[in-house]
């Protein structure tokens, strides 16, 4: 089974880790960058917060591999 990552703000990241998620805290447009780019290519989902993926754009679209990205809505 692959890994699951929760990428953005440590307060709504932090939870997730009491289900087994790896959570990377990501504060600001450049730390997001960062983390979206150090993904290990063991990880099959990523769960963006809004600002994560508000960040990214389009950078979702243009990795060459493809973990399942969800964002989250609120």
């Amino acid at each position: 089974m692959g890994l699951v990552v929760v990428l953005g703000e440590s307060v709504r990241v932090q939870g997730y880790a009491l289900a087994g998620a790896t959570t990377i805290v990501a504060e600001t447009p450049d730390e997001v960058f960062r983390a979206w780019d150090a993904l290990d290519s063991a990880v099959t989902l990523v769960v963006l917060t809004r600002f994560a993926a508000e960040t990214l754009g389009g950078a979702v679209l243009t990795r060459t591999r493809e973990p399942l990205v969800v964002a989250m809505t609120s």
